[in-house]
């Protein structure tokens, strides 16, 4: 019962929508609106600048890192013994924030993808692993300022962690990460789309590097 009542805590800490209460707060407008119509870090960098999509981004992060981690609350999951238990429930709470995020609530069930949640519940059970996903995501962001693209490469990055680089034998974390690369990938879809069409918007976070290049191209 008591974990039953912390899934549906971990639903409505990620059903908080940051974009839409930033863009309404601090803009008077509605995220979803504008841009893709999803309500994500991805068009908030594209509608709201850098500042504020790197806002919406961290706070997300932490919504997944929060409700994952609302196990301590209950002192029985805390022993090494129930460390297979413990990651179950982490699992189930963090997916419970990230449906959140997609359906929240708060925001009538139209919210965003849920990438930078699912982060944040990857930051809270596998911490070294997402550290580096998100060097891929930055990495992939600079050379290319696609977020949606930086976000589906961290997510496969992710599985080829998970499968192949550490190695993980659980079998539970190998399926994990196979769910989170295809999750990132359905619900990018239509991204991918525009990216083969050249039709996807980049986000203006780069500036000084994109002026140094036509600089040189000039020279």
């Amino acid at each position: 019962m008591n974990e039953v009542l912390l899934i549906i805590l971990a639903y409505l800490i990620g059903s908080i929508p940051t974009s839409v209460w930033v863009s309404r707060h601090f803009f008077d407008i509605d995220i979803r609106e504008y841009g893709s119509g999803n309500a994500g870090a991805t068009n908030t960098y594209r509608i709201l600048g850098a500042k504020w999509g790197t806002f919406v981004m961290v706070v997300d992060m932490l919504k997944g890192i929060v409700a994952t981690s609302l196990y301590i609350l209950l002192p029985h999951y805390l022993g090494a013994s129930n460390e297979l238990h413990r990651t179950n429930l982490m699992i189930g709470l963090g997916l419970a924030s990230v449906l959140g995020h997609i359906f929240p609530v708060w925001a009538d069930f139209k919210g965003g993808k849920g990438v930078a949640t699912l982060f944040g519940m990857a930051i809270a059970i596998q911490p070294l692993v997402a550290i580096c996903c998100i060097g891929v995501f930055l990495l992939v962001l600079y050379l290319t300022r696609f977020v949606s693209l930086s976000s589906i490469l961290a997510g496969i990055a992710f599985m080829v962690f998970i499968l192949f680089i550490f190695n993980e034998k659980e079998p539970l974390y190998r399926i994990f990460a196979i769910l989170v690369a295809l999750m990132v990938i359905l619900t990018h879809q239509k991204n991918i789309s525009r990216i083969f069409k050249g039709t996807e918007g980049k986000v203006p976070i780069l500036k000084f590097r994109d002026t140094h290049r036509k600089r040189n191209s000039k020279d």
